[in-house]
C-alpha cells in the first residue's frame, strides 16, 4: 500500500468523490453549456477554484491576480509541488 511509504496521504478517496460531485451538483443545477468554448471555460474555472480550495487559496483572489497581471500569489502548481515533495528540516 503506498499509504505505508507516505503517511501523509489520506486513507480515503472522499476528496476526489467531493470533487466529481460539486461538478454533478453543477451539471444538474445548470443543465449544460451550449458550446465547445463555454464548456473548456466552465471546467477551467470549476478546476481552479477546486484546486484553490483543497491548497487553502481564496479562488477569487487568486482569479483576480491572474487575471490583473499582478502574479503577487504563487502558481497552484508550485503549492501542488511544495505540499508534494518530501519536508527536509
Amino acid at each position: 500500500m503506498l499509504v505505508l511509504k507516505h503517511p501523509s496521504l489520506p486513507l480515503h478517496n472522499n476528496d476526489s468523490e467531493l470533487s466529481a460531485r460539486v461538478e454533478k451538483r453543477r451539471q444538474d443545477v445548470s443543465l449544460q453549456t451550449k458550446s465547445d468554448k463555454g464548456t473548456k471555460a466552465e471546467d477551467s474555472f470549476l478546476t481552479i477554484t477546486q484546486t484553490a480550495k483543497k491548497q487553502g487559496v481564496n479562488a477569487y483572489k487568486y482569479i483576480y491576480d491572474r487575471i490583473s497581471k499582478t502574479f503577487s500569489m504563487p502558481y497552484l502548481a508550485d503549492l501542488i509541488l511544495q505540499k508534494s515533495l518530501p519536508q527536509i528540516e
